[in-house]
């Protein structure tokens, strides 16, 4: 029998964890080569891991719910001929803690798994580089890279991860653990020594640290709260449910995902790029009538047909015209480098949080492509399934802050991006129209971008050629 190991994968965006969602398979399945056994969820999107190669899924060491780092160990399947037979013997719940009692059988049959082939992007790193090295101590090298028969290599990362005594007592050595994981513990106001670490090789991760604040709160709360789970599965736990308050008064929601780096984004945009932002207010009332024709129009049948639609084409328009607005800064080289392609960004409010992907070659597309490219990317992004390739690349961005019923905002530029324009409300308002007052409809734009790619002219300019085609939607015929 051999046990082989699938390791949370880096998918191509240099990413360091990823937060299992979902669990397509249980112990004691059959798995076959590049079939989807998982759902993660990056700093980017929410992603399904193949596995690559076939086999008995032998467990399942983490719980859906909990944040891995990239290289760790989170599933094993028993591969070859003895893998049917050995399925009966997989216990049928997932354990938050497996990597103490799972991985040491599967470690000793790493060799066997070195051939791996890559099947998905950021598969194929070399095993030694995503295993710390071994502690000094004799015993800690023996648990991780001893030949002993499985029933007994657990027993000793299990002592040094689950005994009495204290982790700093091993070896005397310092508390292993990733800086990242030492600023938690300094922020929640936890002694890292005390912590018992559940990593392989001893080390401390956030789970274990969060689990540590939860012991540490547990008197405080209520007695279901204080009867608090074995510490297998209390990390999962405080993980999956975000640390909920325990006083009442307050609640605390771990950032991660594509909330986390959409703040660091926006954090490193802030400061990054000189933010300019201009705003006009016009009478789009001939594009509504226009958006209206469309609709009725046998020709678009079946087609996704609204105002986000023609200001898109509007957009693409003014950028013909101004082309030296569709550009980027190269910080390294001091460069800027003028793009001659549109990836049109679209910015979307999912329930993880505010991405933005983007139409490839959105300039090339007729009003029809146009409008197919919209409905897949608004159907993509609600079902959470924008990949990390959508969202690179992008050149400018559409944010329809309208939908909401806001007259319009000061948007912060995706980062790599020239500019960002954010569409208001569409209200009907009176309007001087022809010498008189009358009512019509009116909308503002709000254009923000980087004032070292774009001055205060070419900004103006392109921002009114904007509204020039929305109040006389001809120019997109005329002027394309």
């Amino acid at each position: 029998m051999t046990i082989r190991e699938f390791k949370m994968p880096d998918v191509g965006e240099g990413l360091t964890e990823a937060e299992i969602l979902k669990w397509f398979v249980q112990p004691g399945d059959t798995v076959t080569d590049g079939q989807v056994v998982c759902e993660v969820e990056t700093a980017k999107a929410a992603v399904e891991l193949p596995i690559p190669f076939d086999g008995v899924v032998h467990a399942l060491l983490f719980e859906e719910g909990t944040t891995v780092d990239v290289g760790q160990v989170i599933i094993s399947v028993q591969t070859g001929p003895a893998g049917e037979a050995a399925a009966a013997e997989v216990p049928a719940t997932v354990t938050a803690a497996a990597p103490a009692a799972a991985p040491a059988p599967a470690q000793a049959e790493e060799p066997a798994a070195a051939a791996r082939q890559p099947v998905l992007v950021g598969y194929g790193v070399s095993q030694a580089s995503t295993k710390r090295r071994p502690r000094k101590a004799a015993g800690d090298v023996a648990a991780q890279n001893g030949t002993a028969a499985p029933a007994v290599v657990p027993a000793q990362p299990a002592a040094a991860q689950n005994g009495t005594a204290a982790p700093a007592a091993v070896g005397g050595a310092r508390a292993l653990a990733k800086p990242p994981v030492r600023k938690l513990a300094k922020d929640l106001g936890i002694d890292l020594a005390t912590v018992v670490p559940t990593g392989d090789g001893g080390v401390v991760t956030r789970e274990d640290v969060h689990a540590a604040a939860a012991a540490a709160i547990a008197p405080q709360v209520a007695a279901p709260a204080a009867a608090a789970p074995a510490p297998v599965q209390a990390p999962a736990e405080v993980s999956s449910q975000a640390a909920p308050a325990q006083t009442g008064r307050e609640t605390r929601i771990p950032v991660k995902g594509v909330r986390k780096v959409s703040a660091q984004a926006m954090v490193g945009s802030a400061f990054t790029a000189p933010h300019v932002t201009e705003f006009i207010t016009f009478d789009v009332t001939r594009t509504m009538k226009l958006v209206q024709e469309l609709k009725e129009d046998p020709d678009l049948a079946g087609l996704r047909i609204n105002p986000l639609l023609l200001i898109a084409k509007a957009v693409l328009v003014a950028i013909r015209r101004n082309p030296d607005v569709n550009a980027s800064w190269d910080e390294a080289a001091q460069e800027i480098v003028l793009k001659h392609y549109v990836n049109l960004g679209i910015a979307a409010a999912t329930p993880r949080g505010l991405i933005v992907p983007n139409i490839k070659d959105a300039h090339a597309k007729t009003l029809r492509e146009l409008s197919e490219s919209l409905s897949d990317l608004v159907a993509t992004a609600r079902d959470g399934k924008t990949s990390p390739a959508d969202m690179q690349n992008g050149t400018l961005t559409l944010t329809n802050v309208g939908v909401f019923g806001v007259d319009t905002g000061t948007p912060i530029l995706n980062p790599g991006e020239s500019a960002i324009l954010a569409v208001g409300a569409i209200k009907l308002q009176p309007w001087v129209h022809k010498g008189k007052v009358k009512p019509r409809q009116v909308t503002t734009l709000a254009l923000s971008f980087d004032h070292r790619l774009i001055d205060g002219e070419l900004g103006s300019r392109f921002l009114a050629d904007i509204a020039a085609v929305l109040e006389h939607p001809r120019r997109l015929v005329t002027w394309a």
